[in-house]
């Protein structure tokens, strides 16, 4: 039986043709996604801004938001952020903590989960989830602060692994992606919370795997064709990976898909996060991981061994002795 090849062995396509138009798509969507976080913002979950959230769900007519957002407010527990969460009738109802003990955050709410019964006879509810001011604002800064350390040890890595340049590439890669996917969280207004952290992180993580591949056919064959230009070369190794990445990423996607169709609504938006940055991922390692490597004149000087004086190699020797 033949094996599946989605990508032929003997393809030979320009992708570093289309480097500058890419890259300059790429900037501006990164504009765009911060643009729209510092506009609309995002829709922070229970566990950054605090407070009680319940889920609730309609087995008969979906009532308008507003009906819904009167209701809770006839309940006297202060301003309500509602919204549609995983289906459509579904909302997920988020009210300010109150103030006093953990006694009367639980009486809070069961008056807001008795309200809501009451005023519409077909509503399901879950479990009240509450998190505490300090305990949210806690979460925040340790997501932003792991988000953060991940990117730059994954930088910090790569620059070992191979040289400064492929570093600086990485973390523009991964800049990237999770600008896009903060993008993305702002323009859908998908509940961010911690699962949207984990999918950043898994995201970047994922980056990594896919930006180590094209690094080290890179950096193999910049050993291995001393004299060929770094263009040529680039399509080369991007074009010898192409099959793996195109595997890879469609089967992860294929996965995804079917998790956030038949999946459960609390992962909703971690689901979706990881469909784009997969898919982000996979543009970025074809088109965007190996431009930066021209302009920062990588070549294959770079992995000449130096001399005793401190100088490069000029030439590499095969084993009989014979220049390169």
């Amino acid at each position: 039986m033949r094996l599946l090849k989605l990508v032929p062995d003997d393809t030979n396509i320009d992708f570093l043709k289309w480097r500058k138009l890419a890259s300059f798509m790429s900037f501006i969507l990164v504009v765009v996604s911060i643009a729209l976080v510092a506009v609309r913002g995002l829709n922070l979950g229970i566990d950054f801004v605090g407070g009680q959230s319940v889920h609730v769900e309609f087995t008969g007519d979906m009532p308008k938001i507003q009906d819904i957002r009167e209701a809770v407010g006839e309940i006297g527990l202060g301003e309500a952020t509602i919204q549609q969460f995983g289906s459509d009738k579904a909302v997920s109802i988020r009210t300010a903590l109150p103030d006093g003990d953990k006694a009367a955050a639980e009486i809070a709410g069961q008056k807001l989960v008795d309200g809501i019964r009451k005023a519409f006879p077909t509503a399901h509810t879950g479990a009240v989830e509450t998190v505490s001011g300090k305990v949210s604002e806690e979460l925040l800064r340790t997501g932003a602060i792991s988000l953060a350390l991940a990117m730059l040890g994954i930088s910090i890595y790569i620059w070992i692994r191979f040289e400064w340049q492929f570093g600086v590439g990485a973390m523009g890669r991964l800049f990237h992606e999770v600008a896009l996917t903060f993008g993305f969280f702002a323009v859908t207004q998908i509940q961010f919370d911690l699962n949207s952290v984990a999918a950043l992180l898994t995201i970047v993580g994922y980056s990594l795997n896919d930006t180590i591949v094209v690094y080290d056919r890179v950096r193999e064959n910049l050993k291995k064709y001393r004299k060929m230009e770094i263009v040529p070369l680039l399509n080369l190794s991007i074009n010898e990976t192409l099959s793996r990445t195109v595997m890879t990423s469609v089967s992860v996607l294929m996965a995804l898909a079917v998790l956030l169709i038949f999946g459960p609504d609390v992962i909703f938006g971690f689901t979706a996060a990881m469909l784009l940055g997969v898919f982000v991922g996979t543009y970025s390692s074809i088109l965007m991981s190996t431009p930066v490597l021209v302009w920062l004149k990588v070549g294959p000087h770079s992995f000449v061994p130096r001399t005793a004086d401190g100088g490069a190699e000029r030439v590499a020797r095969s084993d009989d002795g014979a220049v390169v």
